[in-house]
């Protein structure tokens, strides 16, 4: 028993002598054992020389020292010769840190292998004195009652981290339901706000009298039946509007974008029949202003037709754009054809003006010679 105690002692004391011995051993790396040149290079990158600086401050400081003093910075201060020091400075500065913490990480090393051979010096009789209170009777018994407690506890825990995770789960199911059932109810609350709205300005058309002069005013509505999947009503609703003008606005920026276009190029077409085939110089000049100013409003179409695809509901409805090229060929080439077309409708009057000529010839000699048969 007594050898047990002087060893007991032993440890204790080593346990205790060891820390103060690796403590020292830092602090003669830290601020107590800094040279004379290290303390030279904290003043020089203006930092407090009791080796307290950790990596970060010591790189700010440097860079806050190179944008004063480097020769590129474009600084008054800027210094080769100082900057060149403050650099060493710094490497000096971080290769102390790394010894710091080298010895720190040494220290820290040893104290937990120091902590292991303890623990496996010590008697064996010591690990089953304590079984967190779990357990009776001799120390192998509270051992396995200590493992039956572990196991159970586990156990406890799993069950307990499944049940959580289900009603977070359950919650969040909740929350979507939640969720979703408001989005339902506001688009029915605005639904129903827009449908009294239309109904009330329906309303109050029909009090001025705005439905009075409608085509078919009393007459029974027609059916259209050819389309089986929409609703009767919408349907007619729809044809009534329609027949009245009523339209939806990307259906008129279609017609109106169409006869935009039209006219533009039947405004193009006709200059083009007034020029002469050769072109002349100034007849060439005329063209091309006028080419410009088509090219300018066709522009200008090209952005209505960029709007026009941002309302219309179908992607099978929208439209391209309109190219000058293309549109300047097509004109040509129907002009072409239009002059072709002239010339041969003028060979067919010519040759009918001919034919007639000749045919009065002829009746005009028949008649004569008749007359002359009759004198005689």
């Amino acid at each position: 028993m007594s050898c047990l105690v002087l060893r007991l002692h032993s440890l204790d004391l080593r346990r205790s002598v060891l820390p103060l011995c690796y403590s020292l051993t830092l602090r003669s790396f830290s601020s107590g054992a800094l040279s004379r040149s290290l303390r030279e290079s904290y003043r020089l990158l203006q930092l407090p020389d009791d080796g307290a600086s950790d990596p970060v401050e010591v790189k700010e400081a440097y860079l806050r020292m190179a944008k004063l003093y480097h020769p590129d910075s474009g600084a008054p201060t800027a210094d080769a010769t100082l900057f060149s020091q403050i650099e060493e400075a710094y490497r000096a500065v971080l290769a102390h840190l790394a010894r710091q913490k080298s010895a720190s990480q040494y220290t820290q090393s040893m104290e937990e292998e120091e902590d292991e051979k303890v623990k496996g010096n010590a008697p064996q009789h010591r690990h089953y004195l304590n079984f967190e209170g779990v357990g009776s009777g001799t120390p192998s018994q509270r051992e396995r009652q200590y493992r039956q407690f572990r196991v159970d506890r586990a156990t406890d825990q799993v069950l307990e981290y499944r049940r959580k995770e289900m009603e977070k789960a359950a919650a969040e199911e909740g929350a979507m339901v939640a969720r979703d059932a408001r989005l339902r109810s506001k688009q029915i609350k605005i639904t129903q706000a827009v449908e009294r709205l239309v109904e009330d300005l329906i309303q109050e058309s029909m009090a001025r009298g705005d439905f009075q002069n409608l085509s078919g005013t009393g007459k029974p509505l027609n059916k259209f039946d050819y389309n089986p999947y929409m609703d009767p009503m919408t349907h007619n609703l729809n044809r009534i509007l329609i027949d009245n003008g009523y339209q939806p606005e990307w259906i008129v920026a279609q017609k109106e974008i169409r006869e935009s276009i039209c006219k533009m190029r039947k405004r193009l077409q006709e200059v083009r029949a007034r020029l002469g085939e050769p072109m002349r110089h100034s007849e060439s000049l005329q063209w091309k202003e006028h080419c410009a100013v088509f090219a300018e409003e066709l522009g200008k179409l090209n952005k209505k037709v960029d709007n026009f695809n941002l309302i219309v509901p179908l992607m099978s409805r929208q439209m391209v754009h309109y190219s000058l090229k293309r549109e300047l060929e097509k004109i040509l080439k129907t002009d072409l054809l239009l002059r072709q077309e002239k010339e041969r409708e003028s060979e067919r009057n010519e040759k009918e003006q001919m034919e007639t000529t000749r045919t009065s010839q002829h009746t005009r000699q028949g008649l004569i010679a008749w007359m002359q048969n009759l004198l005689k």
